[in-house]
């Protein structure tokens, strides 16, 4: 299997933020997270290192809660890209496989991409082979410079290209595939008389070729996917360029969508043929959602929803963390979170699953098994569970089990009182 580091130190001064910016999200997740969930999607890399720098321990915190087969590195001080990955040296010590080396700053990269790098480096029995691409405007990006005859020759940082150099379209992608065993050597060896005066990844094409070693290089079809991201602006052009795949994605695998512009779909969610989504939607995180709903306008769901077909979300609904089954109606302005909803369930407008409690900071579950209704405006105060047939009358706090088939009603009975408007006119 194949060893991956991640690059994730910078600071990303133009973010302009107190977060990492690595730790930066697109639909709630961080742009490492969509990095390192593309290498563990690729199937061939087995484990990886992330280099950390600025608010290290941010980053160790999510790659701690949220990845078994990755660690965190840091790097103090940071004297490069060359220097991180240097970092790693340590903890491959022994190893002599495959080592891919990507960006943690790059959320659009493909698992299948990365599969393909290794395959490409692989079958041509390459000892060092980066990825390059083609731009019209290759302004600061580094230089692919090749030799008369089409071998590569190095890596030219832009600030320290030559008008010449300048010139060339082909830019250094920021993702190479390495034989360990052969080229770990090289990162002892790197000088940092540059511009910057750091230790440069891209020297070890220049290292390599001078030490006889393969070194060749893959050109990637999708620029899009080394899309790095390095000011906030970065961080909405490359949700939209997201947006825009996922949306496609889903209207050629048979889901209605409305107004494809307003709205938004995370790419971990999946979306069964015959759903009708309809305008200013917003999803992210994890969800399941099955054939034939239909979901909003205006609804948010939140991530680790589960829906079942043929239900419908109402408008302005929000979900979160809640499984609902098949022929159910979540109507409008209701919120339903940490839940289970069965069959046949209706919710009626304005109801709330009061899951939180603010003193404990604890959440709590709400059960509604099948063929349950809820009456508009009503709140059910978690934990509790509403059994099979059981109906809640509009307006109901509901704080204890109610049992199947039972109504259930909490609110004070009617008054009216005759003749109480104009009394209090002729006052």
């Amino acid at each position: 299997m194949v060893k991956a580091i991640i690059l994730a130190a910078g600071k990303g001064t133009r973010m302009k933020s107190e977060i990492p910016k690595v730790l930066h999200t697109i639909f709630d997740k961080p742009l490492l997270g969509y990095v390192l969930d593309s290498v563990i999607k690729s199937g061939i890399i087995d484990y990886s290192y992330i280099i950390t720098g600025h608010k290290a321990q941010m980053v160790d915190e999510y790659v701690k809660d949220n990845y078994i087969n990755a660690c965190t590195i840091l790097q103090s001080p940071q004297l490069g890209t060359g220097h991180a990955v240097s970092m790693a040296i340590d903890k491959l010590n022994g190893y002599s496989g495959e080592v891919i080396i990507l960006c943690g700053d790059t959320p659009l990269i493909k698992s299948e991409t990365i599969k393909n790098i290794v395959s490409f480096h692989n079958e041509n029995k390459a000892d060092i082979t980066v990825v390059s691409a083609v731009f019209d405007n290759p302004a600061n990006y580094g230089r692919i410079v090749r030799n008369p005859d089409g071998s590569l020759c190095k890596i030219v940082e832009e600030k320290d290209a030559s008008p010449n150099q300048k010139e060339i379209k082909e830019i250094n992608a920021g993702i190479y595939c390495l034989n360990w065993g052969k080229v770990n050597s090289a990162f002892s060896e790197l000088k940092n008389n540059n511009a910057q005066g750091e230790y440069y990844l891209t020297d070890i094409i220049q290292w390599g070729v001078k030490n006889g070693l393969k070194t060749i290089a893959f050109t990637i079809k999708d620029n899009n996917e080394i899309f790095g991201i390095n000011s906030r602006k970065n961080l909405a052009e490359a949700s939209k360029i997201l947006h825009d795949e996922v949306i496609n994605k889903h209207l050629n695998n048979g889901v209605t969508i409305i107004s494809p512009e307003t709205t938004w779909i995370s790419p971990d969610t999946e979306i069964g043929s015959d759903t009708i989504i309809y305008p200013n939607c917003y999803i992210n995180g994890k969800n399941k959602i099955g054939q034939n709903c239909k979901i909003g306008p205006f609804a948010h769901i939140r991530g680790g929803v589960e829906i079942d077909k043929g239900v419908k979300i109402g408008n302005f609904v929000e979900l979160k963390k809640t499984k609902v089954k098949s022929h159910t109606n979540i109507c409008h302005l209701s919120y339903v979170g940490d839940a289970e909803v069965g069959e046949n369930v209706n919710i009626g407008a304005g109801t709330i699953t009061a899951n939180y409690n603010p003193l404990t900071k604890e959440k709590s579950k709400t059960v509604i098994e099948d063929n349950v209704k809820i009456g508009s405006n009503s709140v059910l105060v978690a934990p509790v569970t509403i059994r099979e047939g059981a109906n809640v009358g509009a307006v109901g706090v509901i704080t204890k089990d109610v049992s199947p088939w039972s109504l259930a009603v909490t609110r004070s009975p009617l008054k009216i009182l005759e003749g109480w408007v104009k009394k209090q006119l002729k006052k």
